[in-house]
């Protein structure tokens, strides 16, 4: 295959491998045991041993006059050359400011083109960007910002109903104006600065702020970049390492806790670069990305991708909607896109998809929640993008683990989640022995290679529950690969739900639940949603005497929980199934609302 696709010696039908040892092939079983499950991606070219800021450097001297970033509701229109100066210029500022080699520095905002300069500037001065979902709330702020000891926080006025100062201001009261009055404590005391940019609403409203106390807006944070030298910055630069840490990415955790995913320069950047290769993407792309960015699916495999070759990353709106995408699509004439399911049909289903021009399109990917095929070849067909393909994998492996490709047929890229990346090995084990399973059998998918995590933030026992002694990253899905090495996703070994591309943890919701004074007990699955993959469901039993108020528990639960996890269904009952040793049987309360809901339709859509 070409392109830096995937081409596995051995693995094709029929193929004869070369066997090692002494004798002849006459002193050998007359049969060979069955192929296992397990694969690994080769290619030609070289993995990239650069820095992020380092190779961003390099596509700007090959081709400085290239648009890098279009932010259309923003109205701006960066080149790599400008791309590339004010990312050095926020890296001076960041120094100026006195950010130190592994600062965390935070970033809680929608999608914009300042929240990609600050990923390379804090990768210039080897800091640590903290990406946080733009929907938490404050006690989900608060952990994160304090398990993560984020000293320096860039952040926007608003985002739709939450008014994000009011909420760091309840944080930490020091930074803000008090007229004299006393101040309470800080709940997050390494927070030493808030940084706010230029929000954008969904009209294209700018969302202005008043400058108070110590919170800088951008312009005025720009210009402490005065005090530092370019010699000053070039010689932190040249401290920065590949293989330090650049990222920190939040994934909800069963323990209750999000776990904060720390990834490498190496790990996003070759990541990147080979979700690129898969989708074929070069200097003339212009991809238009309806993911956010705090998501591996929108920053790394969408963003850095572009990046990485020298494309054109294209911002249609601070969050998913679908008619900013379609004119962004149509008037920044996309050749690229990508997206969870939910996004690709909220387009095709708008009553004007039809009115805005899609024939620019060629590529794309879907990701980030189970793929129904008749959706890829609608996707393929209706919205003019006949090499869309399939990437697979976890926020843990950066996130790409296994991919299809354009060269694949239709009928694999629609029915299967490709195979491994390129330096990624792939296997399948029993989750109860360990050991690799036959091929065309079940087991939990394991990857190893460079897009591995550094491990979780400060949290060692989680990291050796999740990597093994032998480097490999056990992802708790479960799948079948099959004779050439393809996968297909079967389930998962955890009950984690997947609603339109965010990850959801039943035991970080019954963890709030359990807090409600009129609830004894509480149970979270996910049910079939056509549009969203899944929805969350909530089963709870009552404490004695009372009774509940739907309206005023959902109320309650938007106050505590971001509102993708807010369950959609709520039912009270008065016991859970369960089995003979008292554990509770989610699948049989799935498959009651499946019932009562008439679901069976969205339970039988096949999924890559």
């Amino acid at each position: 295959m070409k392109n830096g696709s995937v081409n596995v010696p051995g693995s094709e039908p029929g193929a004869q491998l070369d066997l090692p040892g002494k004798g002849n092939l006459s002193s050998c079983p007359a049969t060979f045991p069955q192929p296992l499950s397990y694969d690994y991606g080769v290619c030609a070219e070289k993995l990239l041993g650069y820095t992020l800021s380092g190779h961003l450097d390099l596509i700007t001297a090959a081709s400085p006059d290239t648009q890098a970033v279009v932010s259309v509701l923003e109205g701006e229109k960066l080149t790599y050359l400008e791309f590339q100066a004010y990312t050095r210029k926020l890296a001076c500022a960041l120094l100026a400011r006195g950010v130190e080699r592994g600062d965390r520095i935070g970033i809680w905002s929608t999608n914009n083109w300042r929240w990609l300069a600050a990923l390379y500037a804090v990768s210039r001065v080897g800091g640590i960007l903290v990406n946080i979902n733009p929907a938490y709330r404050v006690p989900e702020l608060e952990y994160v910002l304090n398990q993560s000891g984020v000293k320096l926080l860039f952040t926007i006025p608003r985002n739709r109903s939450s008014n994000y100062l009011e909420m760091l201001q309840e944080l930490s009261p020091r930074l803000f104006p008090h007229g004299g009055k006393a101040v309470a404590a800080s709940t997050v005391p390494s927070l030493q600065d808030i940084v706010v940019m230029p929000g954008q609403d969904l009209d294209g409203t700018r969302q202005d702020f008043t400058p108070a106390a110590e919170l800088f807006s951008m312009e005025s944070f720009l210009e402490l970049a005065q005090s530092i030298t370019p010699e000053e910055l070039s010689l932190r630069e040249a401290e920065v390492q590949f293989d330090d840490p650049v990222n920190i990415q939040y994934t909800s955790g069963t323990t209750g806790f999000p776990k904060g995913v720390t990834l490498s320069h190496h790990n996003l950047l070759n990541n990147g670069l080979f979700a690129a290769r898969a989708m074929a993407l070069d200097t003339k792309t212009r991809f238009c990305i309806p993911m956010p960015f705090y998501h591996c699916g929108g920053m790394v495999s969408s963003a850095m991708a572009t990046f990485t070759v020298g494309g054109t990353v294209i911002v249609p709106a601070p969050y998913f909607e679908e008619l900013t995408v379609m004119k962004a699509v149509s008037g920044e004439k996309a050749t690229h896109i990508s997206g969870v399911p939910t996004m690709f049909i909220g387009q095709l289903e708008h009553p004007s998809y039809k009115d805005y021009d899609y024939t620019s399109l060629r590529g794309g990917f879907m990701a980030g929640a189970p793929c129904p095929v008749q959706l890829m070849r609608r996707v393929a067909s209706e919205m003019h993008v006949p090499e869309v393909v399939i990437l697979y994998g976890l926020t843990e492996v950066s996130p790409l683990m296994t991919a299809t490709t354009i060269h694949d047929s239709m009928e694999t890229r629609a029915t299967t989640v490709g195979r491994a990346i390129a330096g990624v090995e792939v296997k399948i084990i029993d989750p109860e022995s360990g050991k690799v399973v036959p091929r065309g059998s079940q087991g939990e998918i394991c990857c190893r290679g460079h897009g591995i995590m550094l491990g979780y933030y400060k949290n060692e026992e989680a990291t050796r529950e999740c990597i093994d002694g032998g480097g490999w990253l056990h992802s708790g899905d479960l799948g079948v690969m099959n004779g050439e090495g393809y996968l297909h996703i079967t389930g998962r070994k955890k009950d984690m739900i997947i609603r339109g591309g965010e990850n959801i943890y039943p035991r970080e919701i019954e963890e709030v639940l359990h807090h409600h004074p009129q609830i004894s007990q509480a149970q979270v699955f996910g049910i079939p949603d056509e549009k969203l993959g899944e929805e969350v469901c909530l089963w709870l039993m009552l404490k004695a005497g009372e009774k509940l108020d739907e309206a005023a528990l959902v109320a309650w639960m938007k106050e505590r929980l971001a509102h993708f996890k807010v369950p959609r269904h709520v039912r009270v009952v008065s016991e859970f199934p369960m089995t003979v040793t008292g554990k509770i049987r989610k699948f049989a309360m799935r498959d009651a609302m499946v019932e009562e809901l008439g679901l069976s339709r969205a339970a039988a859509i096949e999924t890559a």
